[in-house]
């Protein structure tokens, strides 16, 4: 089979594209034919090898977390699922990934892939929207009436928050650039503001109850927004890099989300994409040979939005 694979860290030339052999599942094993993955973040920083300490991987490797595929063949012990069905999941970390032509997963972390979206859509569903998941619903709490700040709400992950908020009853006021203002309008914003234009924290008029960040602002910057967040209120971070401040005088606590995989959750995030409460945005889809160009485009901040990756038709 073909696959995307990297024999050492570094840049996006790293990435090769080749022939491997087909894997066999294990026990408790699902073998599923890939209709695609997506890029996220988080795969550039695993490739260039700033990952290694938290994600040690056994060189060379495949990328790609997100999966949408269909069952091809099944492991001992899997009684779960069958060979034809559509599933989606997120990889574990330190595993060969998605970036190929058959995946082997473990059976646990998949879930039934949304029926009414195109299946290679539904790659761009799993990382993401766990993570906008689990910042809000295990960590921020959201209630009706409460007012949520997302800073970040024209990314990935903010598109998905945005709804989620929205679908809660929450006010959300959200950032985002000129590019993204009018997506993150459609998608229920009550207030948008242009972060490339104006001082967020001086915009936003009252206290809000949760700030979730999901942008790459400064320490300074994300101060400032905290400060906004009234008494007994919540800071949600997913900048790894920069910890969620928190003011303990004040009673506003602080989360930092590291998103893990989880099917129940994702079986939800389907549900509503089923039930059209929940939109997946795809803004291109790329050939898998031509991984490598995502990567360098992502670097290089010139990528449209969600991408998702897609192996040869036969």
């Amino acid at each position: 089979m073909k696959a995307i694979r990297f024999h050492e860290y570094g840049d996006p030339g790293v990435l090769r594209y080749e022939d491997v052999d087909l894997p066999v599942p294990g026990p408790g094993q699902v073998r599923v034919r890939v209709a695609a993955t997506s890029f996220n973040s988080v795969d550039g920083n695993i490739r260039a090898g700033f990952m290694r300490g938290p994600m040690p991987l056994t060189l060379p490797h495949i990328p790609g977390l997100d999966l949408a595929g269909t069952v091809d063949a099944l492991g001992e012990g899997v009684a779960e699922w069958a060979v034809g069905e559509r599933v989606v999941g997120f990889l574990p970390f330190t595993d060969d990934g998605a970036a190929a032509e058959y995946v082997l997963a473990p059976a646990e972390i998949l879930a039934a892939a949304p029926a009414n979206i195109p299946l290679a859509d539904a790659a761009a569903l799993p990382v993401v929207g766990l993570t906008a998941w689990q910042a809000l619903f295990d960590h921020a709490g959201p209630k009706p009436g409460q007012r949520i700040l997302i800073s970040g709400a024209g990314g990935a992950v903010g598109g998905y928050a945005l709804q989620l908020a929205k679908a809660a009853g929450a006010y959300v006021i959200a950032t985002g650039s000129p590019r993204s203002r009018e997506r993150v309008a459609a998608r229920g914003a009550d207030e948008v503001i242009d972060h490339t234009t104006t001082d967020v924290a001086a915009a936003v008029a009252e206290p809000v109850d949760v700030l979730l960040n999901l942008a790459p602002i400064s320490p300074a910057e994300f101060a400032a927004l905290a400060g906004l967040v009234r008494d007994g209120g919540v800071v949600v971070g997913t900048t790894v890099w920069m910890p969620a401040p928190a003011d303990e005088a004040r009673g506003v606590r602080a989360v930092d989300v590291y998103v893990r995989s989880d099917a129940r959750q994702l079986a939800e995030l389907v549900a509503r994409v089923d039930l059209r409460e929940l939109i997946v945005d795809v803004d291109e889809r790329a050939p898998l040979a031509e991984l490598a160009s995502v990567h360098t485009r992502a670097a290089a901040g010139t990528l449209p939005g969600k991408v998702v990756v897609v192996p040869a038709a036969d």
